[in-house]
């Protein structure tokens, strides 16, 4: 029987594609069948509209046109005859990788090396960043060997680094990870760079009710300055983006940092998937604080999901399941203004973002554990739950019912004609 898959090997590393790559050497088959490690499944697709890398969670995915909202989507079509059983196995246990060799440092990506440890750099100790910073400390032992901070006050670089480096657990052999004060070219020589810089918070009793629009404009401008320094960098790592609006901050993240000086589109920065958000971490957080007061809203304690942006545009389906429309809208409501309520009692609402959409997010990232994070899809980062494997981003993948479609896809149009 004919094959589907064209069989090469790269330096040591093993790929297939229903493309013919005539300058790699092709191999047969016999020989990457039985290899144990991470294979790529290579493919062409527009950089503006695909990731470089992410994990193949289901065969369809081999067969894709393009990216988009069908990332969500556990497509279950029929596979030709003749699909080799190997490749579903390995797929099965989470080692096939797509990888866009559209982007032209695509070859960087077979020298990546799974890290027992991270080095973390933090940008900017306001109110986010200095919580989020407590909870990697606290709970970064054994992920996280140190974390680097950068802030323009000294004072406040001064502050964290006495006062988190005083923390630690009396007689107990715990392990903190080690904060230390970094200059601004250290800024990327790290795994995971966290960006919580930001500007012009309206104040407790201004009236704005959306705050992280309000930000958007001043946040743009800092957030280009630093994707552009990480491409000069030449960084590798994730860049993580917490500061609000965090969906569309990672879409001028993604958006600068491939830009040449004549500001053309040359994708030789960083590739999209290498951009996380982490803003819709709290909104579950939100959604729970709810629904545990709720008898309505039970069921999405074990049943529930979020999608979409953190602020307006969030989906908070009550269950996937067994969803309802009215039932989701009505806590979808309280969790989008469950910030305003923090506002009401005199309070920026910054540490449950902090740690539920920061420190937690970024500990199951590097632990590979599921989170809500933003990641790219199509021209969209759009919020979903995931977890990043050796072989890539993973996004889950749901059957939705055709309400909850239907809501998904009106908040992905939204996304998408802001930037």
């Amino acid at each position: 029987m004919e094959n589907i898959f064209n069989y090469y090997k790269l330096d040591g590393k093993y790929l297939f594609s229903l493309l013919d790559y005539s300058d790699l050497e092709k191999i047969k088959e016999d020989e990457i069948s039985t290899v144990e490690e991470n294979i790529y499944f290579l493919c062409k697709r527009n950089p503006l509209h695909s990731r470089r890398l992410f994990s193949i969670s289901s065969p369809s995915q081999l067969f894709w046109d393009g990216e988009g909202l069908n990332i969500l989507d556990l497509d279950q079509s029929p596979l030709p005859d003749n699909f080799p059983s190997w490749i579903l196995d390995k797929i099965k246990s989470k080692k096939v990788s797509s990888l866009n060799t559209m982007y032209p440092k695509w070859k960087t990506v077979l020298n990546n090396k799974e890290k027992k440890r991270w080095r973390v750099n933090l940008l900017a100790l306001g109110d986010v960043g200095s919580t989020l910073l407590i909870g990697l400390r606290l709970l970064g032992g054994g992920l996280i060997n140190s974390i680097g901070i950068y802030d323009r006050s000294e004072e406040k670089l001064g502050r964290w680094d006495h006062e988190l480096n005083q923390i630690t657990a009396p007689f107990a052999k715990r392990d903190f990870p080690k904060v230390e004060i970094i200059s601004k070219d250290e800024l990327f020589d790290c795994d995971m760079f966290v960006f919580c810089a930001s500007k012009g918070i309206p104040a407790v009793g201004s009236g704005v009710k959306d705050v992280r629009m309000a930000q958007f404009e001043s946040n743009s401008l800092i957030i280009g300055e630093y994707a552009r320094k990480a491409r000069a960098d030449d960084f590798k790592g994730i860049f993580a983006v917490v500061s609000d609006p965090v969906d569309l901050l990672c879409k001028v993240a993604f958006l600068r940092s491939n830009e040449d000086e004549a500001c053309e589109m040359d994708f030789k920065g960083l590739s999209s998937d290498q951009i996380i958000g982490y803003g819709l971490g709290v909104m579950n957080a939100r959604a729970l604080f709810y629904a545990d007061r709720s008898t309505d809203s039970k069921d999405y304690l074990t049943e529930g999901r979020v999608f979409g942006p953190h602020g307006e545009g969030l989906i908070v389906a009550n269950s996937i399941e067994n969803y309802d429309d009215k039932r989701s809208s009505i806590l979808t409501e309280k969790t989008i203004k469950a910030n305003l309520k923090v506002r009401e009692f005199g309070y920026k609402p910054f540490i449950a973002p902090a740690l539920s959409s920061g420190a937690l997010s970024i500990l199951a990232t590097i632990n590979g554990d599921q989170f809500y994070g933003a990641t790219y899809m199509n021209s969209v980062y759009m919020g979903s739950s995931c977890r990043l494997l050796e072989s890539g981003i993973e996004v889950e993948q749901f059957d939705f019912p055709k309400d909850l479609k239907r809501e998904i896809q009106k908040t992905y149009s939204k996304l998408e004609n802001i930037i």
